[in-house]
């Protein structure tokens, strides 16, 4: 069989000083120099890929508090196990975020850390004798703050973060993000997968409250959806399906309320791993007729403090 070859010697080349260059010395990152402080850290960064995305998304969400747009945070549970919501807390305090919605492990995890301190259990270990997810307290408790929210017409976040505002003792105070909303009287919802989560294993959970309180929950989701138009942003932080789903079709009611609005926002994911709801129900879908993308991966308690300290040095500058 004959086989043909190209002929190196014919190709054209062409000049370098006449081919545009991606990277060029400005843009690459810088050692550290006398000055230490986070915001050297941050302008020490590559102006390049991820890290020039997220000083985009600092400068978006720190301009978007300063005009007073939305800033809607759409938590996974995973972000709050980690440890990540005394940072949530400083956003709040800075009047940064207009709505928290989270899934119901988000909930979970938060008012176990207000309630008792900690949170996060072994699972392999109580499976096997089923045992998983049965502390009697965490079921006791959140079941009938649901039920009392269902019967007094509350969303089911607001409810959670009034029976812990009754609560004594209180361990996690200030490091709760359902009492940090309550307290700056920041919108937060919770939405439930029925039977995805702990509490719905015990003998207290009502279906029927948790799909009420739910659905309110859901329904003021979509209220808050506006305030995203014409420079707001929404950051789903490490939910892989449920926010990402609840997220497409709020912002559908939004916008079929709203003649199309609200447009023109930053929607960005920071996950552990690129997942495809996120991709595709937050950070392309919402944003094609106009708007910012992004995608950020990475461990949450690495990515997520660099986000928050960035737009909190930001803000003060």
């Amino acid at each position: 069989m004959a086989y043909r070859e190209g002929d190196l010697a014919k190709v054209r080349t062409v000049p370098v000083a006449g081919r545009r260059n991606k990277v060029e010395g400005a843009l690459l990152a810088h050692p550290p120099g006398a000055d230490r402080s986070f915001h050297a850290f941050l302008e020490s960064l590559p102006d390049i890929l991820a890290a020039r995305d997220l000083r985009t998304v600092i400068s978006h969400v720190a301009d978007a508090a300063r005009t007073r747009k939305g800033v809607v945070l759409l938590l996974g549970g995973h972000v709050i196990k980690v440890g990540m919501g005394p940072l949530i807390r400083a956003w709040l305090d800075a009047g940064i975020v207009s709505h928290v919605a989270m899934n119901g492990a988000g909930a979970i995890h938060d008012f176990e850390l207000a309630a008792f301190g900690g949170t996060s259990e072994d699972v392999e270990g109580g499976l096997g004798d089923g045992t998983f997810g049965m502390a009697e307290e965490t079921g006791a408790e959140m079941n009938a703050a649901i039920a009392a929210a269902a019967a007094s017409d509350r969303g089911l976040g607001e409810g959670l973060g009034d029976a812990l505002a009754l609560r004594t003792p209180l361990p996690g105070r200030d490091v709760s993000v359902l009492l940090g909303c309550r307290q700056h009287n920041v919108p937060v919802t919770v939405h439930v997968a029925v039977g995805a989560e702990i509490i719905h294993q015990h003998p207290t959970a009502d279906g029927a409250a948790l799909g009420a309180t739910s659905h309110r929950d859901f329904r003021r989701l979509a209220g808050s959806l506006p305030d995203l138009d014409e420079g707001g942003a929404v950051l789903n932080w490490g939910s892989a399906v449920v926010m990402p789903e609840v997220f497409l079709k709020a912002l559908t009611i939004a916008r079929n309320l709203g003649e199309g609005r609200p447009r023109n926002f930053l929607a960005a994911d920071f996950d552990m791993q690129r997942q495809y709801r996120p991709r595709v129900n937050v950070v392309q879908r919402p944003t094609k007729a106009g708007g910012i993308g992004i995608q950020l991966t990475g461990h949450h308690e690495l990515l997520l403090p660099m986000l928050v300290w960035g737009v909190l040095e930001q803000l003060s500058a």
